[in-house]
Order: structure tokens, then C-alpha cells, then sequence
């Protein structure tokens, strides 16, 4: 008896074995995509995962492969895929120059917790370790550490396993703190057949706060007189960013939002409170200094967020500090909490959103004002030390970003990368943002340049929304040709790029540091407008503040992308300053 259920265990075995089809190992890898939810893949093509690229051909009816120009502009629209659905943004890209441009990205997705897997076509196993044709050892160049790249880097050698690699990928870029996971492919498993099949799609795991430590943020309130709550991070959804608005709401809690996370939470709101960021305004940095409690619901409280550690003493703030993070080795890993959470951030929010209130609060004052400064700060001004418009050519940004805020749908996502440029709409640009049901901003907390152009792109793909992308002049030349992959793919975005014939940010801290020698920040560029027009956009070029609105309005309504270039007087470095007053301030203190 025992040995005829044995032989009909192999029997049976050997028939499911018969009827399961195999399959290519690269069409595999792209069904285990579709079934993790993927619609959309960015990548440049490469010789090293050509079976990959055939599996997408083969089911090019259900997941899209968006050609891209650069493999560091692929991995930021990966990136903006990440932030605006919440999970794993997918970027293919080929060995050694490849994976190296891409990197980017991957550091980007990395410091502001974005969900992304990079998948490398590698040599091939026979020629590993010899040093072959752009071989990388890609473990060690992407290696996960807490100052490293990635949260994971594999290499997937065999075809079989290749369901459960994927899956596991997309479990680790999504669970605790999401973040950027790498797959290393090598050219000749994804050739083998294989009888495997994908795994079902992979959910992020939620993190409860216990109510222990629930009810001790309980009793901190009920202690404090002048709280603050500072949001921001990854993770966040409209449910939780409701939630949240729900639990400030209750409690009567002024609320700032981390740099570059300002549609975490409603600027319209009456408590909203201000961007905790770069340029910061010096009333909000005063009001979070003089705070009594600080509840951080999401933010690594980072060097930007914490204006270079001086808002927050590192270790042991002076202000009592809540902090709530999804992954527990980032809580006490900078700053010694009175109380850490570790939470993701849906179930804190919704833990939050239930703490019951007292009839009212000592510091509804205190809440009320931090929102006048914040709208003070935000009232379209003229330039310091500057003519208020185009006597001499100047174009007033905070006029600039008003006809914007008039004209832009709700919905609309805006992009930027890194520069002074994106100070303007940092501080006069107010997003409804995720309690409305969308993700509006997309923005490097790395300090990116090259980043918006991309990610426009790949949120007009990805959602079809009015997408409006602010660029520097130098920024725009990181990652520009990307332009080409919107017109090839249908998108459209709207470009402004101010150009004030240097790199700006540099520029302003060699006047500050050194005032009398300017080197290297200088720029010599094309007409942005005309090669606007070679990739396919429309180009304008527009130099006084009365011109910008009716190109919005045409940008608006054109079927195509629009690039409108602004030259932007170079005395208008900043939103506060201007080169002349830094470099009389810097010759003073001399």
C-alpha cells in the first residue's frame, strides 16, 4: 500500500509538471510584474535583458515599457511611479553604464523612502568574476546599509526562483520604511525555461502603535502648551493624510510638513502651519524651537527638515519629541525620542485620528498664529532691493506662482528638481494635497537636480492629470532629452524653466563664502525654446511677468508639451535675497 502511494505521488507529480507549461524565464519575470500589479515599466533597452524585453512584447496588452532616453531620467520616473501609487515604481536598465546611471535614482528613491526595484541585465554566469564586458559587482556597489543605496541587492541565478525573487523585492521596497530594492539578471538565466508561475501580488504589512505608548502620547498632550506636529516621509496615502487632518482637527494642533512632503497636509487648512524645509520662514523655525512638544509622524527628521540640526538639538532635543516612523532602526538612530512609535504610517494615522480630545486645548491661540505667519509669508512681494517688475527686464515670481495657483486644477501634480529655482514654489504654491485623494508634489529630498523633468513625465503617463514642471537652467540639462520620451509616448507636461545663465544655488553661496571669485557656476546655454521644439514641445521664451499668463493659458489647452522659458533677471537668486545684498553682507563681515 505505501509503495503504491508513492508511486502515485510521482506519477501525479510528474503530470502537474507536464501540465504547466514553461516559459521563457524573461517572459516569466514579466508576468510576475503584471501580477504584482505593474502597468507601466521605465527603462532604456539593453542587449543583456533582450528575453525581458521580449516578454514585454508578448504582453504589451497589459504592461507598457516606456522607452527613455537616460537611464538616471528612467530611475526617476520609477521614483515619481513609486510616490504616486504607493507601490514599487519598476526601472529596467542594462549592466555597468547603465546600472551606474541609474544610481540616481536609486539614491533618490533611497533617501526619500520611495518603493522602487531596479532590475540590471548582467553578464552572463559563465563570464562572472573575470572582469567581463561592463561587469559590476553590483552587491557591493548598490549594498544595502544604513548609508548604502539600496534596502536589498540580489542576483537572481536561478530561472525557477525568479517568482519568488520578485516577490520578495516588492516586499521589501514597500514594508517598514519602503525604499529602492535591486535585481541583478544575469543575460543567460533569463533565456532558460522554466515551468514556474508568479506569486499573488504583495500588500505592504501595517505596523500598529500599541496603546500603551498611545496612551502616553495621550497624557504628553494633555501636558503641553505649545505642541507642534511636523508630517512627512513615505508611506503616506489620502486615507492616512484624512486621518491625520481628523487627529489635528480634534486636538487643535498646528501642523508643518517636511521638506518636499508639502501635500502631506492641506495648506488650506487652517492649521497648517508652514513647509519645515529649506528657507524656512524664520517665524515658523522660531515657533518650532519654542515648542514643548514635537510629534514627528513619518519625517526621518533629516538634515534638511531640521534646518541642519539646530530646530531639534542632536541627541536630546529641548522640546519633549514624539517621534512615529515605520521602520524602528530609524527611531532613536539621530535623536533620542521621549516616546518612539513604530507605525506604519495608515495605522498611526487612523490610531491618532481615535485619541479622544478634551473640550479645548491651551494653545488654540498658538495654533491660530502659526498659521497668520505662515499665510504672511506666502503674500506675493516684490524682490528685495529690486524694482517690483519689468522696468528693466525682471519677471516677479510670486506673481508668477499666483496665476499659477489660479489656474492650476487641484489635482494637477507639480515637479521640480534641485536649485533655488524651486524656492518659489516651495513657499507661494499651496497644495490641497493627499487629503484630497492626490499626490500633487514630486520632489527630490536628496537634492536631485535633474529630477522634475522625468518625473513630470512619468506622472503624465502614469495619470493623464495636468502636470506642471518648474527647472532651473542647469537642472533642465541634466535630464532634458527626456523630452523626446513624453512626445514618443504621448505625454504631456508643462515645463517653466528660469534661466538665469548659471547654477544658481552655487553661485549663491560663492557670493556668501567668496564674493569676489565666481568660478565654475557660470553658464553658456542654448535657447531652451527651440530645443523645446526639437523634441516635439511647444517652446516660448517670455521675460516680463504680464507674458506668463496667457502661455499658461495656451499651455493649458494645447494638445502637446509646453516649455516655457523664463529669463529671470540673475540678481533674483533667491526669494529673500539678492546677490548684491549677499555680497555686501559677506564684504561687511570681511
Amino acid at each position: 500500500m505505501h509503495l503504491l502511494t508513492l508511486e502515485s505521488f510521482h506519477f501525479e507529480t510528474r503530470m502537474n509538471t507536464l501540465e504547466t507549461p514553461s516559459v521563457m524565464a524573461g517572459h516569466l519575470l514579466v508576468e510576475c510584474l503584471i501580477a504584482q500589479g505593474v502597468t507601466h515599466a521605465f527603462g532604456v533597452p539593453g542587449e543583456s535583458y533582450l528575453a525581458v524585453l521580449d516578454g514585454f512584447h508578448a504582453h504589451a496588452d497589459r504592461i507598457r515599457f516606456v522607452t527613455c532616453r537616460q537611464e538616471g531620467g528612467a530611475a526617476f520616473m520609477a521614483d515619481a511611479q513609486g510616490r504616486l501609487t504607493g507601490r514599487p515604481g519598476v526601472c529596467f536598465v542594462t549592466r555597468g553604464p547603465g546600472a551606474t546611471n541609474a544610481s540616481i535614482g536609486v539614491h533618490t528613491a533611497f533617501q526619500d523612502s520611495t518603493p522602487m526595484v531596479l532590475f540590471v541585465g548582467d553578464v552572463a554566469t559563465e563570464t562572472r568574476d573575470r572582469e567581463a564586458f561592463q561587469e559590476v559587482d553590483f552587491c557591493a556597489f548598490f549594498g544595502p546599509s544604513t548609508k548604502g543605496m539600496a534596502k536589498r541587492v540580489e542576483r537572481i541565478d536561478d530561472a525557477k526562483r525568479i517568482p519568488e525573487y520578485v516577490a520578495r523585492a516588492f516586499a521589501t521596497a514597500m514594508n517598514g520604511r519602503p525604499g529602492p530594492v535591486v535585481l541583478v539578471l544575469p543575460e543567460d538565466m533569463l533565456t532558460h525555461e522554466v515551468s514556474s508561475r508568479p506569486l499573488p501580488q504583495i500588500e505592504p504589512v501595517q505596523a500598529w502603535s500599541d496603546p500603551g505608548s498611545l496612551r502616553q502620547l495621550r497624557e504628553m498632550l494633555l501636558q503641553a502648551q505649545r505642541p507642534f506636529v511636523i508630517a512627512g516621509g513615505g508611506g503616506w496615502t489620502p486615507q492616512s493624510a484624512q486621518a491625520l487632518q481628523r487627529f489635528a482637527e480634534n486636538w487643535q494642533l498646528p501642523v508643518g510638513n517636511a521638506f518636499r512632503f508639502q501635500d502631506t497636509f492641506d495648506n488650506f487648512h487652517p492649521l497648517y502651519a508652514g513647509d519645515v524645509g529649506i528657507g524656512i520662514n524664520p517665524k515658523l523655525a522660531q515657533r518650532i524651537k519654542d515648542s514643548d512638544l514635537i510629534i514627528a509622524i513619518g519625517p526621518r527628521l533629516g538634515e534638511m527638515t531640521t534646518s541642519g540640526y539646530t530646530l531639534l538639538e542632536v541627541p536630546k532635543p529641548q522640546q519633549k519629541l514624539v517621534h512615529i516612523h515605520a521602520s524602528a532602526e530609524e527611531l532613536n538612530r539621530v535623536y533620542h525620542a521621549d516616546l518612539a512609535i513604530c507605525a506604519s504610517m495608515n495605522a498611526a494615522a487612523r490610531s491618532l485620528e481615535v485619541l479622544t480630545a478634551p473640550p479645548s486645548v491651551p494653545w488654540t491661540d498658538w495654533a491660530a498664529q502659526a498659521n497668520a505667519d505662515y499665510l504672511a509669508n506666502t503674500l506675493p512681494q516684490a524682490l528685495a532691493g529690486l524694482p517690483a517688475d519689468s522696468a528693466q527686464g525682471l519677471v516677479n515670481m510670486p506673481e508668477v506662482i499666483a496665476v499659477l495657483q489660479r489656474h492650476l486644477p487641484a489635482d494637477a501634480v507639480l515637479t521640480n528638481g534641485a536649485g533655488n529655482f524651486a524656492s518659489w514654489v516651495h513657499r507661494y504654491y499651496k497644495h490641497h494635497g493627499l487629503s484630497k485623494g492626490f499626490k500633487t508634489q514630486l520632489a527630490p529630498t536628496v537634492g536631485a537636480m535633474g529630477y522634475g523633468v522625468p518625473a513630470g513625465i512619468a506622472a503624465a503617463v502614469l495619470t493623464g492629470r495636468v502636470v506642471f514642471t518648474i527647472a532651473g537652467d542647469g537642472d533642465f540639462l541634466m535630464n532634458g532629452q527626456e523630452l523626446a520620451t513624453a512626445t514618443q509616448h504621448g505625454a504631456k507636461s508643462i515645463v517653466v524653466l528660469l534661466n538665469n545663465g548659471m547654477y544658481g544655488t552655487i553661485r549663491m553661496h560663492q557670493e556668501r563664502d567668496f564674493p569676489t571669485h565666481n568660478m565654475g557656476s557660470h553658464l553658456n546655454n542654448p535657447n531652451f525654446a527651440h530645443l523645446a521644439k526639437a523634441y516635439g514641445y511647444e517652446g516660448v521664451r517670455i521675460s516680463k511677468t504680464q507674458e506668463f499668463e496667457p502661455e499658461l493659458m495656451a499651455a493649458l489647452a494645447r494638445n502637446q508639451g509646453t516649455l516655457i522659458e523664463i529669463m529671470l533677471d540673475p540678481e533674483a537668486i533667491t526669494t529673500r535675497v539678492t546677490l548684491s545684498a549677499i555680497t555686501q553682507n559677506a564684504l561687511k563681515a570681511k
